[in-house]
């Protein structure tokens, strides 16, 4: 039996390994090339000092207070040497991949659709045989390239790897170098490379009552989470609210619909900031969230929009004098040619 663990750099880059049963994190990472800082490899000198964000352990007795104290033990700290999991888990290393002597993973694909779903927004799946090999934490990025380039853009997956192909939700840039591949060069079959998984904005353990907060694009990383929580299922009840600026941005609609019949906690709504929408439901996401929304605190809450909206939001949670669990949060703006 072997466990699946992601590795959390501080430049951003997550490196995916298998540890078997019984075999420590810091020995299964040497062993597939990756160098945890380390020293004593005896539970001594806290080198390898890291911090659990999800998963099951076993930490033995084998390490000294001086490398970890109990109450850090308590609060998920680790040490790499001594931690063998017990199930798939995610740490977060207090380290640069390069120190690590790892790097970005790269990949090649090729377009199997690309869809205008209205004027601002495409969806795009790639496929291929080395994608069956990429592991990712939902809400996480990788960089694309823009084919007949050396640039690339980064975009969120909007699914889960299934069979080799993963999807996207790409926001229709005017003269935007991607957007206007996509939407007059790109063709089914036609090659693209991809490097990551990147990003600290993705599903944690789910812990206590979930808010997600989504503008226009930001959708993207929220319907490959809810992906995640269908399979797994939740305890906890969960909240989505979808806000963007016109009616003609609003998409996905039946796939949020679909996935609130699979997931019995979700509830989810969407609004439009143009006063002279059509939707019956207008304004701005803050304008939606309601106090059980809030639980009093006890709420950890996901936001990913455009930077004025971050800000909206991270002053409207101020103003009602209400300190959530976790928030988490990523900021996306677009990029022209």
């Amino acid at each position: 039996m072997s466990y699946s663990i992601a590795l959390n750099f501080e430049d951003g880059v997550t490196r995916f390994i298998d540890a078997n049963a019984g075999e420590t994190v810091a020995d299964a990472a040497y062993r597939q090339g990756v160098n945890i800082p380390l020293d004593c490899r005896d539970g001594a000198c806290g080198t390898c000092k890291c911090f659990a964000e999800a998963g099951r352990y076993d930490l033995g007795q084998e390490y000294i207070e001086d490398a970890l104290t109990e109450e850090e033990a308590e609060q998920g700290y680790v040490l790499t040497c001594q931690m063998r999991a017990q199930s798939d888990c995610v740490v977060r290393v207090p380290a640069s991949s390069d120190v690590c002597k790892t790097q970005q993973a790269s990949y090649q694909a090729a377009i199997s659709s690309v869809r205008q779903l209205s004027e601002s927004t495409i969806a795009l799946s790639i496929k291929g045989e080395s994608l069956s090999k990429l592991a990712f934490l939902p809400g996480q990025y990788v960089n694309l390239q823009v084919p007949g380039s050396d640039q690339t853009r980064a975009y969120s997956f909007s699914s889960l790897q299934k069979d080799g192909e993963v999807s996207f939700l790409i926001r229709n840039v005017p003269g935007g170098l991607m957007s206007s591949f996509l939407t007059g060069l790109a063709k089914a079959g036609d090659s693209l490379n991809l490097t990551g998984p990147l990003g600290s904005f993705y599903l944690r353990e789910i812990k206590r009552p979930l808010l997600l907060l989504a503008g226009g694009t930001g959708l993207a990383p929220f319907t490959a989470m809810l992906e995640k929580i269908a399979a797994q299922g939740s305890e906890h009840p969960l909240h989505l609210i979808y806000g963007v600026t016109n009616d003609f941005d609003l998409v996905e609609m039946d796939k949020l619909a679909d996935l609130a019949a699979r997931i019995p906690n979700l509830t989810y709504s969407a609004c439009v900031a143009n006063p002279d929408s059509s939707y019956p439901q207008k304004g701005y996401v803050t304008q939606h969230i309601e106090p059980k929304h809030l639980n009093e605190g006890e709420v950890d809450i996901y936001l990913c929009g455009p930077p004025p909206m971050v800000e909206a939001v991270s002053a409207y949670i101020r103003e009602q004098g209400i300190t959530p669990a976790n928030f988490y949060y990523e900021k996306f703006a677009a990029s022209a040619a």
